[in-house]
């Protein structure tokens, strides 16, 4: 039987919710997850929203991810980006999301590294993306495929037909007019990753399988502070508002050893925080800590609930203790290419929204909590163009539902490996040589008996690797030390 819908959303983060509610009144569709809804980087995300406070805010907030960006952003997209926030959180506003808010009702805004102003929007504390995504679910009629794995993409004669999955222990394909890529990032390529488990490149893999562009893979972030002394996969983040409300980054002296790098100290941009705080513990050998004895206990439990309960199950009583920090893969600026209506390059109805593309928005070094506003601002953009487009009509065009051996015996260490690979060669600090140690063994792991989704994790890898090789000079989050230093 052939399955056919108008439109089918691969992913249910902020991206690819926001562009199913934008369309059900108008369009047959599919959301396909990965796993439990849950599992995605939105429903995880502890920052806020950036938002221009006022109209005369909107060149500001420009300016501010412009100049994080370092220059390699693309300024029509940030434009779009910052002069549509404001109508795009109104909108969540007159559907019934909640802001934190003072006592009379207002507003509150918080202010994070490298912002000029306080102009980030939270929900639930620390908590914005899990009440996001809540009442997104709650907000969404359309049926959700679980525990489905995306396998490839239909296509033939540069048009996309929809995808292959895996579900319940068969393969079979699911025909849409337009498919929207909201996969999210790279997280489980790395080590040490913030990301839901299920964020693992496969989707950035179809994509090269079929010679579809990736650009500024290079530009992978690293959240300075995460506690990564624990058996999780995900490490548990410890929010960029810390920070900004004013935590210290010290060693196990108290010296706050940032200034050393930066006059902004703990206000730096994040991939300043997080190379000086690899640097520093390298060179030292010393423990780095986030100092939180500025805040008031109860004060502390209410603004930060959620890193108050994990960390207090890890044993850890906040504000009254030091937390052992390191950075972490976090965010993948570089993506599948678009334009900035979403519309991937040399593919008809295929789009990608969110973390898993690049409109430029982010340049070399995303600003903090302009993710989720990307993710809302673009995906209302694609609904848009989306509401505009045919419906589905029969197409006698067929795939064949037989698909490669997913995952193999030893795959798993392998994966573990080229995880290792990842994080020491192609993570914070770089160097060529350790670059090309690592492109050479992962063509030597892709010329290994494999699994179909450990070959879409190591096509990913390499494109990163080779685009960091490409890129001679250090740019934003991608940073290239000498061999000799």
């Amino acid at each position: 039987m052939k399955i056919f819908y108008d439109v089918l959303v691969v992913g249910t983060g902020v991206a690819g919710l926001n562009t199913a509610l934008n369309l059900e009144d108008s369009h047959s569709i599919l959301v396909v997850s990965k796993d439990y809804a849950w599992e995605c980087n939105t429903f995880y995300a502890q920052g806020g929203i950036a938002v221009p406070i006022s109209d005369e805010d909107v060149f500001v907030h420009i300016k501010d991810t412009l100049e994080a960006g370092d220059g390699h952003c693309n300024p029509d997209a940030v434009e779009i980006l910052c002069s549509e926030a404001r109508q795009s959180i109104q909108g969540l506003i007159d559907k019934g999301f909640q802001f934190d808010c003072d006592e009379k009702g207002k507003l509150l805004y918080t202010r994070e590294a490298a912002h000029s102003c306080s102009r980030i929007l939270h929900a639930g504390g620390d908590a914005t993306g899990r009440f996001l995504h809540l009442f997104m679910m709650k907000k969404l009629k359309s049926p959700i495929l679980y525990n489905t794995q995306v396998t490839d993409l239909l296509i033939s004669d540069g048009k996309c037909f929809g995808v292959r999955v895996s579900h319940g222990g068969s393969i079979f394909n699911i025909y849409a007019k337009n498919v929207v890529i909201a996969s999210g990032g790279v997280g489980s390529l790395y080590e040490y990753h913030t990301n839901a488990r299920t964020i693992s490149a496969d989707m950035h893999g179809i994509c090269l399988s079929h010679s579809i562009p990736l650009i500024d893979m290079e530009m992978m972030q690293f959240h300075p502070t995460a506690f990564v002394q624990s058996s999780a996969v995900r490490k548990q983040l410890l929010s960029e508002s810390l920070r900004g409300e004013g935590a210290k980054v010290v060693d196990k002296d108290g010296r706050r050893f940032l200034f050393d790098y930066d006059s902004r100290g703990e206000l730096s941009a994040r991939n300043i925080v997080s190379r000086a705080i690899f640097d520093y513990k390298q060179r030292t050998g010393k423990e780095v800590y986030l100092d939180l004895s500025g805040f008031e206990s109860s004060h502390f439990r209410e603004r930060f609930p959620s890193i108050y309960y994990n960390m207090k199950v890890m044993g850890y009583d906040l504000p009254n203790q030091k937390i052992p920090v390191s950075p972490a893969f976090h965010y993948a600026m570089g993506g599948i290419k678009t334009d900035l209506n979403c519309a991937v390059e040399g593919v008809e109805n295929l789009f990608a929204v969110g973390e898993a593309a690049n409109t430029g928005v982010h340049g070399a070094n995303r600003l903090a909590s302009n993710s989720l506003l990307e993710g809302l601002v673009f995906s209302d953009k694609v609904a848009k163009v989306l509401k505009k487009s045919q419906k589905y009509s029969h197409s006698d065009m067929l795939f064949c539902e037989k698909e490669d051996i997913l995952m193999i015996e030893g795959d798993k260490l392998l994966k573990n490996e080229l995880r290792s690979i990842m994080w020491k060669y192609a993570g914070i600090i770089r160097n060529g040589k350790e670059l090309e140690k690592a492109l050479i063994r992962v063509e030597d792991m892709l010329r290994l008996p494999i699994g179909k989704l450990l070959r879409l994790r190591l096509l990913t890898s390499r494109e990163i690797i080779k685009s960091a090789l490409n890129r001679k000079v250090s740019l934003g989050a991608h940073y290239i030390r000498g061999e000799n230093g």
